[in-house]
C-alpha cells in the first residue's frame, strides 16, 4: 500500500484540488500541516475527514514534517506530494512498477503544468556538480541556459516521454520505498524550511546502491511555485544559499566548498551592482519630491480628500522601474503581483545576507 504524505503551509487555495484528485485512490493520505495561518488545517479536518491531520504547533520546514508524516503512515511506500499537485494517474499503477523492478528505491512520474506541458528542467536533474553549484550561483544558466552544464544538470538531453533511471527526480512528487528511505535515514532536518531536502535524499539513496526511476507513463500536474509564496524576498535567498552551503558541507570537500563560498560572494556582488541603476532611478525620484507646505487643512476637508499616488516615488507606482532587472513571469507569480515586487533597495539587502552565510557557515 502507498502511504501519500503532504506538507501543507499556508496551503488552503491549493489543497483541495491535490486532496479530490486522490479520494479515489484508495490509499492512505496522511497531512501534515506547518501552522498554516490561513486555516488549512481547520478546513482539511472539516471538508476531507478521511485525511489523517497532523497539525504542528509550529514550522517545522519540509523535511521535519515529512519525517513526521512518514513515521504516522503505515504504507510499504511514501509517497511524497506537494499541495499544489494534482494526480491524473492511478497510484496502484505506480506501485506496480515497484513492484515490477525490486531493484528500483524510488520513481518519479512526469510533472506538466497547467497547459499539459512537460515541466522539462524541473521534473527531473542529475545530482549538482560544484561547476552546476557555481554556474547557478554567477547566474550563467540564466544567462546562457543551452550551455553544457545546464544541459547535464537540468536534464535538457534526456527523453521525457521514456523511462529511464535518473539522479535526482523533483521531490514534488517522489514515490520511495519504506525500507529504503528508512534505511538512509529519512530526510535530513537539518535543511530547513526547504530547499535540497530532495537533492540530498536521492543522493543518500543512490550511495545505497539503489536506483532511482523516471516514470512518464503516469502523469501528475504541478503549479509550481506554492512554496515559496508565502517566504519574503531576502528569506528565499537566505534559505536556498544557507541549504546549499549545508549540502555542499555535507558531500563535497572543504576546497569545493570554498570554491563555492567566492562565488557566492562574488554573484551575491554581480546582483548588488545590478541593482545600483534602480537604486539610483530611486534616489533622484525622491530628491525631486517638493517638500511638505505644512498647511493647515480643516480636519473634515483632509479626511474627505481622495489619496493620490502624486506625492510618491516612481517606484511606488510604475510596474516597470527603468534600470532594474526584469522579473520573469514565473518570478513575478512567486513574488506576488509586480506592486508587490521588491524594491531595489530590498533585494540588495537580501544579497548581501546571504553573502554573510559565507563567513557564518550554514546554520
Amino acid at each position: 500500500m502507498i502511504s501519500v504524505i503532504i506538507v501543507t503551509y499556508n496551503s488552503r487555495d491549493h489543497i483541495g484540488h491535490c486532496l479530490e484528485s486522490l479520494k479515489n485512490s484508495g490509499q492512505e493520505i496522511v497531512l501534515v500541516d506547518n501552522a498554516s495561518a490561513d486555516g488549512t488545517s481547520d478546513w482539511v479536518r472539516h471538508a476531507f475527514s478521511t485525511v489523517k491531520l497532523i497539525a504542528a504547533p509550529k514550522n517545522l520546514g519540509f523535511a521535519a514534517a515529512a519525517n513526521l508524516g512518514a513515521r504516522h503512515s503505515s504504507g510499504t511506500a511514501l509517497l511524497f506530494l506537494n499541495p499544489d499537485v494534482v494526480c491524473h494517474g492511478s497510484l496502484a499503477s505506480l506501485e506496480q512498477v515497484l513492484i515490477n523492478f525490486p531493484d528500483v528505491v524510488a520513481l518519479a512520474p512526469k510533472l506538466v503544468d497547467s497547459e499539459g506541458r512537460t515541466q522539462i528542467g524541473f521534473n527531473i536533474r542529475r545530482l549538482p556538480t560544484p561547476a552546476a553549484l557555481i554556474f547557478e550561483i554567477l547566474l550563467l544558466n540564466r544567462l546562457f541556459p543551452r550551455n553544457t552544464v545546464n544541459r547535464n544538470y537540468r536534464c535538457l538531453d534526456l527523453n521525457h516521454d521514456l523511462p529511464a533511471e535518473v539522479e535526482q527526480p523533483a521531490g514534488a512528487c517522489l514515490l520511495v520505498r519504506r525500507e529504503s528511505f528508512e534505511g538512509c535515514g529519512g530526510f535530513d532536518e537539518g535543511f530547513f524550511p526547504l530547499w535540497f531536502e530532495d537533492v540530498d535524499l536521492c543522493l543518500r539513496l543512490r550511495r545505497q546502491g539503489g536506483k532511482i526511476l523516471f516514470w512518464p507513463e503516469i502523469c501528475f500536474q504541478h503549479a509550481g511555485g506554492h512554496s515559496v509564496e508565502s517566504l519574503t524576498f531576502s528569506e528565499r535567498q537566505v534559505y536556498w544559499y544557507r541549504n546549499l552551503l549545508y549540502y555542499v558541507q555535507k558531500h563535497f570537500p572543504w576546497k569545493t566548498g570554498v570554491m563555492i563560498r567566492v562565488a557566492l560572494l562574488c554573484g551575491a556582488g554581480l546582483r548588488v551592482v545590478a541593482e545600483l541603476p534602480g537604486l539610483f532611478t530611486v534616489w533622484q525620484d525622491r530628491s525631486r519630491e517638493p517638500a511638505p507646505t505644512h498647511r493647515n487643512v480643516p480636519e473634515s476637508q483632509s479626511s474627505s480628500v481622495a489619496p493620490t499616488t502624486a506625492h510618491l516615488p516612481r517606484r511606488a507606482v510604475s510596474r516597470n522601474l527603468p534600470g532594474t532587472p526584469a522579473f520573469t513571469p514565473a518570478q513575478l507569480n512567486a513574488l506576488g503581483s509586480p506592486a508587490t515586487a521588491p524594491a531595489p533597495s530590498e533585494r540588495v539587502r537580501a544579497y548581501l545576507k546571504a553573502a554573510k552565510l559565507c563567513f557564518l557557515g550554514w546554520k
